[in-house]
């Protein structure tokens, strides 16, 4: 049948339901409680059919644009960092099987609070969801505070915020207890951005409180900034090195500064990992391949993406949240770039 003489009507004879059925479901409506049964068995004989509701009649009823904003702190950070895009496919794919659109807009692009001004005065958008958040982003809190649909990948620790995020002092302290135990003692960091992130500070205290309870510390001389992409872990790792060449063992603040630091011990000659261990963070795609294979933490930034999504939907729909902070347990993975410290 073509798709475009499909209507209602035909849905609803091959459902076994009514029309105002078919347009309870199609517009997500909550006004009216329908089995998942016949929710499901709707949209298959839509999906069956290739109907497609108007849009224009679909935010009559609802009220919605049916579309969410999604603000990435840097726009460039898309250009060099494999993290975000994790995030942003788990939330793409939550929105496209909701039917609804993703407008990406970053902060430098407007200012700092230009980003959410363009997207949440103009009423283009019902929702808004934000990734690896700024500490201190008045905007953002104020949006927050005015109880606005906003989740965000990360937190800015508001009382009132719904987000997703993960256990980051039980990620380092099984990486430290890792790392540790193979008789490290001295030990650097590389941050995956400048301070100023709530991620890139929440690691650096987890590693200082997790070093301490070894025993240990986090020299300021033995931390080194960087910025995003693996050109600026390779950069940091140079200048880190060359100033404590006594270091047995890096902590790189994302999988991306990882590679460009294996790459810079290379050039200084140091081995990984007989001579230096190396430890990531996020699990990406890429780090089992590199060499030597990455130890890292894993985060699971699609499945990130997703929970936002999904906790987005049930705000706009004024759906209760089980938990408005989501917290998810990472994993140590162990691979080949770390082993016992050199005698």
């Amino acid at each position: 049948m073509n798709s475009t003489r499909v209507t209602s009507h035909d849905v609803a004879r091959r459902a076994g339901v009514s029309r105002a059925t078919v347009s309870l479901v199609l517009n997500r409506s909550e006004s009216v409680v329908l089995s998942k049964e016949t929710r499901e068995r709707v949209m298959q004989a839509a999906a069956e059919l290739g109907y497609k509701p108007n849009s224009a009649g679909r935010m009559l009823v609802s009220g919605l644009t049916e579309t969410i904003g999604l603000v990435v702190s840097d726009p460039s950070i898309l250009l060099v960092d494999q993290y975000i895009p994790q995030v942003l496919y788990g939330i793409e794919k939550a929105n496209r099987e909701m039917g609804f659109h993703v407008l990406v807009e970053g902060l430098e692009a407007h200012g700092t609070g230009g980003a959410y001004d363009n997207l949440v005065e103009s009423r283009r958008i019902d929702g808004l969801i934000v990734v690896n958040p700024r500490a201190g982003d008045e905007a953002l809190i104020s949006l927050i505070d005015k109880n606005f649909p906003v989740v965000l990948v990360g937190s800015v620790r508001h009382p009132s915020e719904v987000s997703v995020t993960f256990s980051t002092r039980g990620a380092i302290k099984a990486a430290v207890d890792h790392v540790a135990g193979l008789g490290h003692k001295r030990i650097g960091a590389i941050t995956f951005s400048p301070r100023g992130f709530v991620a890139t500070d929440a690691r650096l205290r987890a590693l200082e409180r997790s070093l301490q309870d070894h025993g240990l510390s986090l020299d300021e001389d033995a931390v080194q900034e960087g910025d995003f992409s693996a050109e600026s872990g390779h950069a940091a790792a140079t200048a880190l090195l060359r100033r404590r060449p006594d270091l047995t063992a890096l902590f790189a603040g994302n999988d991306t500064i990882a590679i460009g630091v294996l790459n810079a011990a290379q050039e200084i000659g140091r081995r990984v990992p007989d001579d230096l261990s190396i430890v990531g963070f996020d699990d990406l795609p890429f780090a089992r391949w590199l060499t030597p294979p990455l130890t890292t933490i894993k985060t699971e930034g699609v499945r990130q993406g997703t929970i936002a999504a999904q906790m987005l939907f049930a705000r706009l729909n004024h759906r209760p949240l089980e938990n408005n902070r989501v917290r998810l347990e990472p994993e140590l993975v162990v691979r080949r770039s770390t082993a016992p410290a050199p005698s």
